[in-house]
């Protein structure tokens, strides 16, 4: 699937490999420790901001679930500036 903005169509290829690769070779086999992919998830979503405001895309109320949060807490996209 493509990103919302075509610049950040290969940081979300490149964030995908490297978080599929993580959980399937640490976090299944109990290896929690450590996320190797968060400086690739940031600029991926730096990127996605970016094209969100040059697309004058509405985003209010828009709930989004950060790298940290946990599955019950979740954030604005507004506040998820890196």
């Amino acid at each position: 699937m493509n990103s919302v903005g075509e610049a950040c169509t290969e940081l979300k290829r490149e964030y995908d490999q490297c978080f599929n690769r993580w959980f399937a070779e640490h976090f299944l086999k109990g290896d929690r420790s450590g996320d190797p992919c968060t400086e690739t998830f940031r600029k991926y979503q730096r990127c996605v901001q970016k094209a969100i405001k040059e697309k004058d895309i509405p985003i209010d109320g828009v709930e989004f679930m950060g790298a940290t949060q946990s599955s019950s807490s979740s954030m604005s996209l507004n506040n998820l500036t890196a």
